[in-house]
């Protein structure tokens, strides 16, 4: 993204021998080019730009697709995450699983949006270990030193059940319009590879089967949602050799930053050198208008290292406790979580404006507000899941009372979580998405929830 131009990739997955037709523009005509091949397919991408400019889309195989690329009045992004299950996902009914997407597909054709922000978990791939014998016992039982040939058996099994679901979920038709309308930027997580990734024990993680896993992933995470390859990634990302994938773009008086929370993940570190090399860069840079910041896992909530130590001592409960140490509120990460709310206190202060933090991966809605100090604030806002279907209402009621006990792991910066307009409790148990807008250079944000329908306007300042 320029001043002037969205510079785009668009996807396509093909039967082998097919070749996608051009992408055409108003200035230009882009031949597909072929970036992975697998058994059942063909991957295909496309680079090209148009203009920001009212009017602006792209023309494929005889169809026009217009897009939203003015974003110099008023704008509209959505945010959306966790999009699947860890068991039986392809398997769900698609009018159930997708009735959130239909829902924001309906949205955009009203009101049409400029970006559409993944937030990780796009796809839920835990089941792609089953059905190899190094790794159907994953995480609990793995081979410690499988032969070379084994490992290229259970990378082929692996690439081609990661390609089986990216294509399964990119052909349902409210995504593929969607997604044909809308640029996407996204943001990985945990289920993105496999569930707890980096949370996991080291020795699951770092074992030939557990490596080998991440890096089959890593190429599919870059293939499937940023449609690119290693030695040519897009210009937003930080670290052109890709040692980890976060991201920035800045449009106008618009910026987003996409840290990785995963690729330098272990279970003493949320990130790595290179993550903290590029958020520290953004602190020290100055932006006008509004930052939205994309934290796969909340950055503000309750005390859940409260919660996190009941875990440990009740051994049925023991199997939950890497759920927990995934949060920045881990006891485990607990100087990391306020090295990052100080990053954000001087990203603030650095550009004299409130920021705003989006996430998922709870499968819940809230909010959180953190008092920044000299009239500045971090507002916290979740939105997750667009297909997790929600938990138990009882989660929500538990969160709602630790959430009570406050937290400040800043002192002097106070955490507040807020309810969102409406609603009775601090997390709703409802899937949702969220829509982010700017009319007349004021921002605002609303949750779409299941039930409850569309939430209030919350005023950004």
């Amino acid at each position: 993204m320029s001043e002037t131009r969205l510079h785009l990739a668009a996807l396509f997955i093909a039967a082998p021998g097919v070749t996608p037709p051009p992408v055409r523009t108003d200035a230009s005509e882009s031949a597909p080019e072929q970036i992975a091949a697998y058994g059942a397919g063909i991957v295909w991408r496309a680079r090209f730009c148009v203009a920001c400019a009212p009017g602006a889309g792209y023309r494929w195989n005889g169809e026009d697709y217009p897009l939203a690329a003015d974003f110099s009045g008023d704008l509209r992004l959505a945010y959306v995450s966790c999009n699947g299950e860890e068991t039986g996902d392809m398997d769900r009914a698609l009018s159930e699983r997708n009735a959130m997407w239909a829902r924001l597909q309906a949205e955009h054709e009203r009101a049409p949006f400029a970006l559409l922000l993944h937030g990780g978990d796009q796809i839920y791939a835990d089941e792609v270990t089953q059905g190899h014998p190094l790794s159907d016992g994953w995480p609990e039982r793995i081979p410690r030193a499988p032969r070379p040939a084994e490992l290229a058996d259970l990378r082929a099994h692996l690439r081609a059940r990661f390609f089986e679901r990216y294509a399964a979920l990119y052909r349902a038709p409210q995504f593929a319009w969607l997604a044909a309308r809308v640029p996407s930027l996204m943001q990985w997580d945990d289920h993105d590879i496999c569930d707890g990734w980096g949370s996991l024990p080291s020795s699951r993680t770092c074992s030939p089967v557990g490596q080998c896993l991440f890096e089959v992933a890593r190429e599919s995470f870059l293939i499937f949602q940023h449609a690119a390859r290693d030695g040519d990634l897009p210009a937003r990302f930080a670290d052109p050799e890709g040692a980890h994938l976060g991201w920035a773009v800045r449009r106008g008086d618009l910026r987003i930053l996409a840290p990785d929370m995963r690729s330098e993940r272990t279970r003493h570190q949320i990130m790595g050198e290179g993550g903290w090399q590029m958020m520290d860069a953004e602190a020290a840079r100055t932006q006008t208008g509004q930052s939205l910041l994309m934290s796969s896992v909340p950055l503000l909530g309750p005390r859940l290292s409260l919660l996190e130590r009941a875990m440990v001592l009740v051994p049925r409960m023991q199997k939950y406790e890497d759920d927990l140490r995934d949060q920045w509120q881990s006891r485990a990460h607990r100087g990391e979580w306020r090295r990052m709310l100080e990053l954000v206190r001087d990203l603030a202060r650095a550009s004299r404006h409130d920021i705003v933090a989006v996430s998922g991966e709870i499968h819940l809605a809230t909010r959180a507000v953190m008092d920044l100090g000299d009239g500045l604030y971090l507002h916290q806002l979740v939105a997750s899941g667009i297909a997790h279907r929600a938990p138990p209402r009882l989660w929500a009621r538990v969160l709602d009372l630790l959430s009570r006990l406050g937290e400040a792991p800043l002192a002097g910066h106070p955490i507040t979580i807020e309810r969102i307009a409406g609603q009775g409790g601090y997390y709703v148990a409802e899937r949702n998405y969220l829509v982010l807008s700017r009319c007349a250079g004021r921002w605002q944000a609303e949750w779409e929830l299941e039930d409850s329908g569309r939430s209030a306007p919350l005023p950004i300042p």
